[in-house]
């Protein structure tokens, strides 16, 4: 499940760092720990994107001058979904950086058909490993690479075993490969833009840093496989903000409907 949620911008202009999924991280974080039942404290299966909408940039990161933005939280278990969106909306308040926002309407991202080839793009880096004190974690890897592909591929079986799934159980569960978009990477490097990044990670409360990859990407993998990482996240510190795919040339907005009314989600 794919829940979208729209937040009133108090004060516009405020400033948010470029790279701020650790911030929406902590406030995710703290809500959790305030509002939930032991099994969902540190619940980790699901992701979430960075703040949309219209921005202006300085030396100092974004400056949200949009009336509305949203953050997109996306789950296999809905119940949390419901879970975390209704402890949110209880926030009247929430602040990320210098930006204060009010949650104001949640809407549901329509279930999408996926196949053994699908074309992704990344709303949120990929992290392809949260071995965060192996000082190797952090080297950059190819990501038209063989390796690349199987580390994506290990954490994916990992995340869906540990979420009770039976990997063993899908047909071809082997056929995985993550093919980059060759000539959007050729480009960024001919202009000397990045799409590969040192990114700061909240961990049970420590400030650490991981290497994250943002480029559009088609995956060939099971219909299963495809699932799970689209309401899931792909790779690894997925519950951190990392991960988070969209499909190409869609508009989520497009396949919404409403989900829950705010006095609904208040009262969960």
């Amino acid at each position: 499940m794919r829940v979208r949620v729209t937040f009133r911008v108090n004060n516009r202009g405020g400033l948010v760092p470029f790279h701020h999924q650790y911030l929406i991280s902590e406030v995710f974080r703290d809500i959790l720990q305030r509002e939930s039942k032991d099994d969902l404290k540190d619940y980790p299966f699901f992701s979430f994107s960075g703040i949309k909408g219209q921005t202006r940039l300085s030396k100092a990161g974004l400056h949200y001058n949009s009336r509305r933005v949203t953050i997109v939280i996306s789950s296999p278990n809905a119940d949390f979904v419901e879970h975390l969106v209704g402890a949110i909306f209880r926030n009247k308040e929430i602040q990320l950086g210098a930006l204060n926002l009010t949650p104001e309407m949640a809407e549901e991202e329509l279930p999408v058909t996926l196949h053994r080839e699908t074309k992704f793009i990344c709303i949120s880096p990929i992290v392809t490993s949260d071995d965060f004190h192996n000082p190797e974690h952090k080297l950059f890897i190819e990501p038209s690479s063989n390796d690349f592909s199987d580390q994506i591929y290990d954490a994916t079986i990992t995340r869906m075993t540990e979420f009770g799934i039976d990997t063993d159980a899908i047909p071809e569960v082997h056929k995985f490969q993550l093919i980059p978009d060759e000539d959007y990477l050729d480009k960024l490097r001919a202009s000397n833009k990045k799409f590969s990044r040192i990114y700061p990670v909240y961990y049970q409360g420590e400030q650490l840093e991981a290497r994250g990859y943002t480029f559009p990407f088609t995956l060939f993998a099971a219909p299963e496989i495809q699932d799970f990482i689209f309401t899931c996240g792909l790779g690894t510190c997925c519950s951190m903000g990392f991960g988070m795919l969209d499909l190409v040339n869609s508009d989520p907005t497009e396949r919404t409907v409403p989900y829950k009314s705010a006095e609904s989600l208040v009262s969960t």
